[in-house]
């Protein structure tokens, strides 16, 4: 995923016991499917946050899927619709790392550097190196990015970021933390970890999932590089406005969200998650989730999957997202309920809510925003410049019937609105709202994300 979280900112006790036991068994159960087809229809036709959503879950052996909107194609929505899973591929990453670490092929407490070539002078924290294993639980010290990530083209941005590119970097990079000790998600680290495996077997980063993970599993529709069936079954992408997007493609980022997959195939990589069978996916799958390290508050991490610790319960998830899709995955180790939730649109946020509520229903649905329309010489009262620090200022352009807001150093953004002064993004989870003109402008407007309410003045 491309930058996406950095946008914007910077007696009674029996009562109780059989109130909880009542709760417990309510999230053991699948949501009954009536429910589920309500929320899709309501996050595509009324929330507008995708185009199509694809829902697919494992109940006591029984697999089913149910799906709702377009695909953006002639073709309909289904369990063999074709999508970019994004970040997803890091699980699948971690995996690999896992079996070739259960296979003698790697240590998990390798250095990074034995595998790169000599002229790569990779980094370390006063003599302490970045390790395999701090690569695959996001605790390497390296940023999110690298600094030197400069697309030609932001359609697809990661295509022309090569293994020089990243050598470069790496050579030129001072750590700030000890490897193993700080938390940061890591596209930069999935990727250069998916590459060293690749050096290490001698082949593709691809043919070593494909052959491993995919082939085992019979996921025949978890690739890289698109079959002709394949390419026949891709869901069109869309941005967060809905507008249709170019597939992403990628190069030395590849482990870090390169491949695409279908429900059927998702389906059988979560069967084996919930029920590890006695084979080398198995055991690799026990792998990636043995180590934990702190990620926040009631939450980890393990090797790519994200952990979280709430409601008495432990769910084991991993979301993705590219420029035209957003992806889920998860199970509750307690009460096995599973989700998978497929959509061809970049509503990042919404898509993870909805399917962690799917796998716990304790855990909130995303909220249902409902754009409306506002006439033009409303919006253009808005038209200026905010201070929310001396540092952070947002720009807000009026353009016909549509509003835009751009935040210091990062891209402009499209903002919709839920009345004629609150207004919401669709690419991540934050709102504005602006206070009601006076003497013909707005003279402040508030940001709200995170929990906080920063308020800015209108600039001269």
């Amino acid at each position: 995923m491309l930058h996406r979280r950095s946008v914007l900112l910077a007696g009674p006790a029996l009562l109780l016991a059989r109130g909880r036991a009542q709760a417990q068994s309510m999230q053991a159960q699948a949501m009954p499917e009536q429910d589920l087809a309500a929320i899709l229809r309501e996050r595509v036709d009324i929330g507008r946050d995708t185009m199509g959503l694809v829902a697919a879950t494992i109940d006591r052996g029984r697999r089913s899927v149910m799906a709702y909107g377009r695909s953006g194609t002639d073709r309909p929505l289904d369990a063999d619709t074709v999508f970019e899973i994004g970040s997803i591929t890091k699980v699948l990453t971690a995996l690999l790392l896992a079996d070739m670490v259960l296979r003698g092929e790697v240590a998990a407490d390798d250095p990074a550097a034995k595998f790169l070539p000599a002229s790569v002078k990779m980094p370390d924290f006063e003599g302490a190196p970045i390790t395999l294993m701090d690569l695959a639980t996001y605790t390497s010290g390296l940023p999110r990015m690298p600094s030197n990530f400069a697309p030609k083209d932001w359609a697809n941005p990661y295509i022309d970021y090569t293994a020089g590119r990243l050598y470069d970097y790496l050579s030129n990079h001072k750590l700030g933390f000890k490897p193993g000790t700080h938390y940061e998600y890591a596209n930069l680290g999935f990727g250069l970890l998916g590459h060293i495996l690749e050096l290490r077997a001698g082949r593709s980063y691809e043919e070593l999932v494909v052959s491993r993970i995919c082939a085992p599993l019979g996921m025949d529709d978890t690739r890289i590089t698109l079959k002709s069936s394949m390419r026949q079954r891709l869901a069109q992408g869309h941005s967060a406005g809905l507008a249709p997007v170019s597939n992403w493609d990628y190069s030395a980022f590849a482990g870090a969200g390169a491949f695409r997959s279908t429900a059927n195939d998702l389906l059988k990589f979560l069967q084996m998650c919930l029920d590890p069978t006695d084979t080398p996916v198995g055991a690799a799958l026990k792998m990636t989730l043995s180590e934990r390290r702190p990620r926040a508050e009631e939450r980890d991490v393990a090797l790519g999957w994200f952990v979280s610790l709430r409601f008495g319960d432990e769910l084991i998830w991993k979301s993705g997202g590219t420029g035209g899709y957003a992806t889920f995955i998860g199970y509750s180790t307690k009460t096995r309920r599973n989700c998978i939730l497929l959509s061809n649109a970049a509503d990042y946020d919404p898509n993870i809510a909805l399917g962690m509520h799917l796998v716990n229903a304790a855990y909130p649905l995303p909220k249902l925003r409902r754009e409306v329309q506002v006439d033009p010489t409303v919006l253009a009262t808005y038209a200026g410049r905010y201070e929310i620090s001396p540092k952070f200022i947002l720009t807000v352009r009026p353009d016909g019937g549509r509003l835009f807001i751009q935040a210091t150093a990062q891209p402009e953004y499209e903002a919709y609105a839920e009345s004629e002064t609150e207004f919401f993004y669709r690419v991540v989870d934050a709102q504005v709202s602006f206070a009601r003109p006076e003497g013909g402008v707005s003279p402040s407007l508030t940001l709200h994300q995170n929990g906080k309410n920063l308020p800015g003045k209108r600039m001269p």
